[in-house]
């Protein structure tokens, strides 16, 4: 592993017990005038730790968010009466006076009523602030509890709870290779590049020049939920939400506190992971930051492992800090930097990558009743990427360097919105982003062991966007979502430069000529209440998404398969519409949800098999003529008890290949890494100051690693579990396993088979302070 990160997981650990000392400090601190105290509980008794206890009197105002035991303590306060508003996600808001000669010193107690499955709120949707239920498109909502009770080690692997979620080659992020780590939704296929796009705090965190996704890159403490948005979504956030849009929304205290977490599993899988934050009048500051390592696992199973197979293992650490200022509860402004390095071993000996990303972001939130509310956002930063390739006997014992690749690139982008209500049944958006990359593939590639040629590829790309959206209820039961995005690809400055090493011969320089593309991506939605609890929804649209810098100019080595670039690639384009219905009981106790969806995609960029041998396999990038995706998802939620809930979902999807003129012959065939059948469910029992466990199931149905649908992938089915119990004052242990069941199911044929990761099994401590 990487020097580099490893001395950087040291300091995350040595970061964190500081961290941990300095904002126990902080919050300890106290101050004279009136004091409120009180707890939050749910319909059950138990407290409700995280929500957001406001108190207001105007001008004054002042909120914080309640402990582990669900209690908040107000200290120096200047009134002597107002009122308390408690929020929380899962909760429906409640209003209760206070005075202070009434209530005297008596603790305050506030009892929440659970919101149902479709009150959650959303903002990715509309890119405004809606109920679930009041939103046309099909979202699923990850809560804290959600992420913390999986199984899973990872972000993505919580993820896996949606049906349809699907990163390339049935990767996870805990040890594959970064490149592959790009999402697919909806059946709309990946080939490295995601095809939905990945945002926080709205900054995209997809790699710049690949459009793959670092999933390990923000500490997973100061992650608050997740929101996952399916269905093109162009309109709203651009080429890259062809397929739909995964929104990770970071914590954002009001006032300080901590949260951490350490853990220690199998294959010699430590992970120690901060954030805390310390306010001081209207300034707030908030740090995080983690890492984690794992010797990983053999990918190669006997009697297919050879004397050259080693673990694929990673090594990751990743910090963030932000400064910000509010003024009252209208505006507030901020600053932040992060760093984030990645360590990766591929396999084997020769074959590893490493990851150095900086960024800088500023931004601001400013609304007012009369004008409406505005964001901006403006980031950037540089990245390096390092990989070696090989290439593998047939008997698996040895192994020929072949490419030494780096992959300088920056970015830098910016975006702003207005949101407005115009009177009871209307709510207005528009705004614009852009974004710019430069980036290269600088390659040296190696003969017989010997350095022979050297390779220079790449370019600069320019995306700008500008979009409106208009929402209109119609009375109680109708509403209407339309919106509409013009967005300009332009990619110049780009060239190949090639110059021989072993031998003597000409330097070789290709211009590539720039091109420039437009993309117009409208949207309609309805929605029809039918009753309270019956709802009917329907969509349509057009989104896009361009070739990234990596897709055009960068050859890629996994295994023996070499995948090609190319300099020629268009934009893919989707056409799809959806109809749906949801229902519900009136105690909320069961929520159904069903959607039928289709979408055309023309010219999709896939991996197309050009030859075939026993050592290597060749494919290149290219666009086919057109793929069709269609299929059904069905999503239940039930409430068994006030302590058992159930969640499950299923997706069918057929993905085919409509039409490619350049090779007929795959027509008809199935889009690459696209299962037919996806199918979920999640347990979970709650008892607060007790126990709470989750059982996470997954079946994943067969497919394809190759265009002419040779190469097969077994389906599989996968058991996750976590169990934790609370020890008061904010600290719990908990104990988790990911694939309980200890099956290594088919990753990829490249042509050699590779498998999964056997059973992960990790214990570990959490600290929360609020």
């Amino acid at each position: 592993m990487s020097t580099a990160v490893s001395k950087f997981n040291r300091s995350a650990l040595a970061a964190s017990l500081l961290g941990l000392l300095v904002a126990v400090n902080a919050i300890s601190q106290k101050g004279p005038s009136f004091q409120i105290e009180g707890i939050v509980r749910d319909a059950t008794g138990a407290p409700v730790a995280g929500a957001e206890v406001t108190l207001s009197n105007p001008p004054f105002r002042t909120s914080q968010t309640t402990d582990h035991d669900g209690r908040f303590h107000f200290e120096s306060v200047p009134v002597d009466s107002g009122t308390l508003t408690v929020k929380s996600a899962e909760f429906t808001p409640a209003e209760q006076p206070w005075n202070a000669r009434t209530q005297g010193s008596r603790p305050i107690e506030i009892t929440l009523a659970p919101r149902g499955f479709t009150e959650r709120l959303t903002v990715t949707a509309t890119r405004t602030e809606q109920r679930v239920s009041d939103t046309a498109a099909s979202v699923a909502v990850l809560s804290d509890d959600d992420l913390r009770s999986s199984g899973g080690i990872t972000l993505d692997d919580a993820l896996g709870q949606v049906p349809g979620f699907m990163l390339y080659r049935r990767n996870g992020s805990l040890t594959a290779n970064p490149t592959s780590l790009g999402v697919s939704l909806r059946g709309v296929g990946t080939s490295g590049a995601s095809r939905a796009l990945v945002i926080s705090d709205g900054i995209p965190l997809g790699d710049p020049f690949g459009g793959w996704v670092y999933w390990d890159r923000i500490p997973s403490t100061s992650v608050e939920s997740v929101e996952i948005v399916e269905g093109g979504v162009s309109d709203l956030y651009g080429g890259d939400a062809l397929g739909g849009v995964i929104n990770i929304i970071p914590r954002r205290p009001l006032d300080s506190s901590l949260s951490f977490q350490t853990f220690y599993g199998n294959e010699k899988t430590p992970e120690a992971s901060l954030t805390g934050s310390l306010r001081r009048g209207a300034w707030i500051g908030l740090a995080s930051i983690e890492g984690f390592y794992t010797s990983g696992y053999v990918d190669v199973l006997p009697p297919l492992e050879g004397t050259i197979d080693t673990s694929v293992a990673s090594e990751h650490g990743n910090a963030q800090l932000k400064l910000e200022r509010l003024f009252g509860d209208q505006a507030r402004v901020f600053a932040s930097g992060s760093i984030f390095e990645d360590s990766r071993k591929n396999g084997t000996p020769l074959q590893n990558n490493d990851t150095r990303l900086r960024q800088i972001a500023v931004g601001a939130n400013w609304q007012s009743p009369a004008a409406g509310a505005f964001t901006f956002r403006a980031y950037g930063g540089p990245e390096d990427y390092d990989q070696s390739f090989s290439s593998i006997a047939t008997n698996q014992d040895s192994e020929t360097l072949t490419d030494i690749q780096r992959v300088p690139s920056i970015q830098a982008g910016l975006g702003a919105q207005w949101t407005r209500t115009a009177g009871d049944y209307q709510t207005l958006a528009g705004g614009f982003d852009g974004q710019e990359v430069r980036g290269a593939s600088d390659e040296l590639m190696y003969s017989g062991g010997t350095g022979s040629t050297a390779v220079g590829a790449g370019g600069r790309q320019r995306i700008w966007g500008i979009y409106g959206e208009d929402i209109v209820r119609i009375g109680a039961r109708v509403l209407i979502t339309g919106g509409v995005r013009v967005d300009d690809w332009r990619n110049f400055d780009a060239l190949s430069v090639t110059r021989p090493i072993s031998t003597t011969g000409p330097l070789q320089v290709d211009d590539y000529v720039p091109r420039t593309e437009q993309a117009l991506s409208p949207r309609l939605s309805a929605l029809f209440r039918a009753r309270n609890n019956f709802v009917l929804r329907a969509s349509m649209y057009r989104a896009f998404r361009p070739p990234t810098l990596n897709e055009l100019y960068r050859n890629f080595r996994q295994g023996n398969t070499l995948t090609l670039a190319n300099s020629g690639l268009t934009a893919e384009q989707l056409t799809g519409a959806e109809a749906g219905a949801s229902y519900s009981t009136w105690e909320e106790r069961l929520s159904l949800r069903g959607t039928f969806f289709w979408s055309d995609v023309s010219d999709p960029i896939a991996n197309v098999t050009l030859s075939t041998t026993p050592s290597l396999i060749t494919q290149q990038r290219q666009n086919l003529g057109e793929t069709r995706s269609r299929g059904v998802e069905m999503e239940a939620e039930g409430r068994a008890t006030n302590h058992l809930t159930f969640t499950g979902g299923m997706q069918y999807v057929a993905a085919t290949v409509t039409s490619f003129p350049a090779d007929p012959q795959l027509v008809g065939l199935f889009v690459p890494e696209v299962p037919r059948h996806d199918v979920t469910l999640q347990a979970r029992y709650a008892r607060p100051h007790r126990l709470t466990a989750s059982l996470e199931a997954r079946f994943v149905g067969s497919t394809f690693d190759n265009s002419p649908n040779t190469l097969l992938l077994n389906h599989y089915f996968a058991l996750d579990a976590e169990a934790a119990r609370p020890l008061g004052h904010g600290m719990e242990i908990f104990v988790a396993g990911e694939n309980l069941l200890d099956e290594r199911y088919d990753v990829a044929r490249s042509p050699f088979l590779t498998n999964g990761p056997p059973i992960l099994y990790r214990a570990g401590f959490r600290l929360t302070m609020r």
